[in-house]
């Protein structure tokens, strides 16, 4: 783990718009680690405190981690609405807000933390366990119950002490209790749920978002239509999730020897919509040919024991994460969101530009098109390699 922090506090970004100034902090912004190995196979896990992080930066690390093959170091953002701009939006007269020494600090503590992980690196068991998160954790803010309750929870335990040397969350939430309008830097609800579990079981924990579009958010409603927008209320959604963590992963049986391996492909998905044009022009990231505008971006799937992971490029709406599950024909599927980049919400064509409610996340997607590229490539994906 890696303190991220920035001092002086920098502005922060809530998404597509102008990051805004932060006079106090609740919580530090970490990055957190996990490296499996089995046999010649390496893999790390990083959970970083942002609200995205662009693949630009994330291969900047890569290259600082040798000892491990670039493809198969998964890099997921927490999606926390009140951190530092990792993008660099233009504001209204094209400046730039971010702060690339800021940006290169994090880029370093990335790679000394998967590097640490490595250097530390013991046998170990996993414990592997999906199920439900009972309790006031999430909901759709479009449609209440259209969200995914489950929880998958990843626990290495140490073969030589027994002790617990990481625990690693998968739930889909976003995390903007807080957000980015009350002048406040913080990791949101993942901070407590950090602490809450590093204090029950030990070791590090780790927090990597589902299939959380469209709009799976943290569930602090109140009577009379009011949200609790506090720090106290980060607490009470993080240690609640935590908990359930801890009580889903504890009866599952140890694997001493599982299984592990990273299979990855690279995707193109063209962007079609205007906004996300005009901030490609503003920022430099993507690509232009006879076609048009379009972006490259890796795919990983990943089989841990009895769990099989995919990697998603940005914010899924549920139903894309619901039919990925069913689908990888385990009852332990995980879904990483917001890993290895972050372009904006993932639709279906059917669902693109589809309803008013849906105007604001199809304006902030690629296009019509990436959920059905997306889909298409994992049931390839998933067809040519079925489980072991």
């Amino acid at each position: 783990m890696r303190d991220i922090t920035p001092d002086p506090l920098l502005p922060v970004s809530g998404g597509v718009g102008i990051p805004r100034p932060a006079h106090t902090q609740k919580g530090n912004l970490t990055v957190r680690a996990m490296v499996l190995i089995r046999g010649e196979e390496k893999i790390a896990i990083v959970g970083i405190d942002n609200l995205g992080w662009p693949a630009v930066l994330g291969d900047e690390s890569r290259k600082r981690i040798p000892r491990i093959p670039s493809n198969h170091i998964l890099i997921g953002a927490t999606h926390t609405h009140s951190a530092p701009d990792a993008y660099g939006f233009p504001d209204e007269n094209g400046q730039r807000t971010w702060d690339p020494s800021y940006l290169e600090y994090c880029i370093q503590q990335i790679a000394d933390a998967v590097n640490e992980a490595l250097d530390q690196a013991q046998p170990a068991s996993l414990k592997i366990a999906v199920d439900k998160a009972e309790g006031k954790i999430a909901y759709n803010y479009y449609a209440p119950a259209l969200y995914d309750p489950r929880c998958g929870v990843i626990q290495a335990v140490s073969l030589q002490d027994n002790q617990v040397i990481a625990t690693l969350v998968n739930y889909a939430i976003h995390p903007e209790v807080i957000g980015p309008k009350q002048g406040i830097l913080s990791p949101d609800l993942c901070g407590p749920l950090y602490d809450r579990i590093e204090s029950k079981a030990g070791g590090i924990a780790l927090f990597m978002n589902g299939a959380q579009g469209g709009m799976v958010t943290a569930d602090n409603r109140r009577s009379q239509g009011k949200e609790e927008l506090t720090w106290e209320e980060c607490q009470r959604i993080g240690h609640l999730l935590a908990d359930e963590a801890l009580r889903i992963v504890e009866p599952a049986p140890p694997m001493k020897d599982p299984h592990v391996q990273i299979r990855t492909r690279e995707v193109k998905f063209p962007v079609t919509s205007p906004l996300m044009q005009q901030i490609m022009d503003g920022t430099g990231f993507g690509s232009q040919d006879e076609n048009g505008y379009f972006v490259s971006t890796v795919l990983a799937m990943l089989d841990i024991g009895t769990a099989r992971i995919l990697t998603i490029p940005g914010e899924a709406l549920p139903n894309i994460g619901y039919y990925l599950k069913r689908k990888m024909n385990t009852p332990h599927a995980f879904v990483f969101g917001l890993t290895n980049d972050a372009y904006g919400y993932i639709l279906t064509k059917e669902d693109f530009d589809s309803f008013e409610r849906y105007e604001y996340i199809s304006r902030t997607s690629l296009g019509e098109y990436t959920g059905e590229i997306l889909i298409e490539t994992y049931i390839d994906f998933l067809n040519r390699h079925p489980r072991p």
